[in-house]
């Protein structure tokens, strides 16, 4: 249990960590792409809540393109524009203290919400494969419930 409680703590917290900063991989996304509306409804209030768009290789680490945003009335909207065609997924986390990164108990257990795309709910570290969705030409619009 201490194994899958550390494996969860370390990747979640690479993952927000480098989920503030915005990279670009050019083969992942096209000046014609299209869009990911990604709507988080949430049952905290303050802070903020980071975004991060994966595909499956860089899942649970750095994210191809990162952000985070405010809440109005309990809900957080981004958009990720110009997505090339493809399987992706989407980690968010709601920074409550702003300190742009996630927080664990002294068990492991995270102390900030967190979801992905899919709203799966996992015994263990979140996996590609429940969160993955398609892309295609047409605009995505997501909505995950923490």
């Amino acid at each position: 249990m201490k194994t899958i409680l550390l494996t969860i703590t370390l990747a979640l917290t690479s993952f927000f960590l480098s989920a503030q900063t915005s990279t670009e991989d050019t083969s992942e996304t096209i000046s014609e792409g299209t869009t990911i509306t990604v709507t988080v409804i949430l049952r905290g209030t303050g802070g903020h809540v980071m975004f991060g768009l994966h595909n499956e290789s860089t899942f649970m680490k750095e994210p191809l393109e990162g952000t985070s945003n405010e809440i109005k009335d309990g809900k957080s909207i981004v958009t990720f524009k110009n997505i090339k065609p493809g399987t992706y997924g989407i980690m968010v986390v709601h920074d409550k203290n702003d300190n742009k990164r996630m927080d664990f108990e002294p068990s492991g257990m995270p102390k900030e919400a967190y979801g992905m795309s899919n709203n799966s709910i996992n015994m263990g570290p979140p996996q590609f494969n429940d969160a993955k969705f398609e892309v295609s030409d047409t605009p995505v619009d997501i909505e995950i419930k923490l």
